[in-house]
């Protein structure tokens, strides 16, 4: 897993700066609210299909817009023929039809579809950027744990530990935080570069395409 990490960081270019308290979050953009943290972009306050920081929200597997019942290969809108191949996003012969796209067209991003205007899902670097640029502090808001994500300005997000699910099931629901990025993973056609978060610490990692996520969305 620590290879994983540094590997992936190493693809991404940062830049390291201090740390502050937390500040209100600032006018509604398309009826949602955002956060400016200091950063590259702008945060929104709650993930796509939530009414509050602390909900998990719907989740949504890579690049499809809509939440359902079941999250697996069967039923991945951008299978292919054969299982663990793809009719989109792929890089590799061996793993489907090759387009060469590396990063969601914003008709398949569910940030944007879902809620319009400017918002869409970060990318691998806007995430590695609040990873890296933030302070991170476990909370407990409304009963729900997760981080408290403070900016260089000193404004700060609460990030939910939403799990994620696979079939039918949620997995690590309140204890892990899995977030997709618009990002396909630079190791792996089948996976997605996403944020990944438990007690013990923020990370950047990789998770497959197939399985629901939870979306926290941005504005440039």
């Amino acid at each position: 897993m620590k290879k994983l990490f540094y590997l992936l960081c190493s693809l991404l270019t940062v830049t390291l700066v201090s740390c502050d308290n937390s500040k209100e979050p600032s006018d509604p953009a398309n009826g949602h609210e955002y956060v400016d943290l200091g950063l590259s972009v702008k945060w929104a306050t709650c993930n796509v299909g939530a009414n509050s920081p602390e909900e998990s929200g719907n989740y949504f597997a890579w690049g499809e817009t809509s939440p359902k019942s079941e999250y697996n290969n069967s039923t991945y809108k951008w299978r292919g023929v054969e299982y663990g191949t793809y009719t989109k996003y792929c890089t590799l012969s061996s793993e489907g039809t090759v387009d060469n796209k590396t990063i969601l067209d914003l008709s398949d991003d569910a940030a944007h579809v879902n809620w319009g205007g400017s918002w869409r899902m970060p990318n691998a670097a806007e995430i590695n950027e609040l990873y890296v640029n933030c302070i991170w502090e476990w909370d407990i808001k409304n009963g729900v744990e997760g981080y408290t994500v403070i900016g260089p300005n000193g404004n700060s997000i609460f990030l939910p530990s939403a799990g994620y699910v696979y079939g039918k099931d949620l997995i690590f629901g309140g204890n892990v935080g899995l977030y997709a990025t618009s990002s396909l993973s630079p190791l792996d056609t089948g996976s997605f570069a996403c944020l990944y978060f438990e007690s013990g610490g923020p990370g950047i990692n990789i998770n497959s395409r197939v399985v629901g996520n939870c979306i926290r969305p941005v504005l440039p």
